[in-house]
């Protein structure tokens, strides 16, 4: 029987995985003057929670998002690409501090790239 390659998923460690990137990466994220101010007067157990599922559906795990559409939640924020590029730096960071290779690391911010567009309203 051929074993079943593990999920990007269950690479980055499964959703004890998740929680500690997304809880680490939010501090570097919170800390940078350009992307802060964003989430001012954000409930932040709220974006954790949304976070960690949209890592886990984004990475392959058995999780379905329940968000509003990322577009909508992003809609007329102002984030523009370059917050966008700041952002997947702090994740690329955390990655490496969280001990993900760098095989992995570019697959985790290849699945975040899809959504550059919603996240920043850019148009297709």
């Amino acid at each position: 029987i051929m074993s079943q390659e593990p999920t990007l998923y269950e690479r980055v460690g499964g959703a004890a995985g998740i929680e500690q990137l997304v809880l680490a990466v939010y501090v570097k994220v919170l800390a940078d003057p350009e992307l802060g101010h964003f989430f001012r007067g954000t409930s932040m157990e709220k974006l954790h929670s949304m976070q960690r599922e949209f890592f886990a559906m984004a990475l392959g795990g058995p999780v379905e998002y329940s968000g509003r559409s990322i577009s909508h939640a992003h809609h007329g924020r102002g984030i523009t690409m370059g917050h966008f590029a700041r952002f997947t730096g702090h994740l690329i960071e955390t990655l490496k501090d969280i001990g993900i290779c760098q095989e992995d690391t570019d697959a985790v911010i290849a699945r975040v790239e899809v959504f550059a567009n919603e996240v920043t309203g850019t148009s297709y």
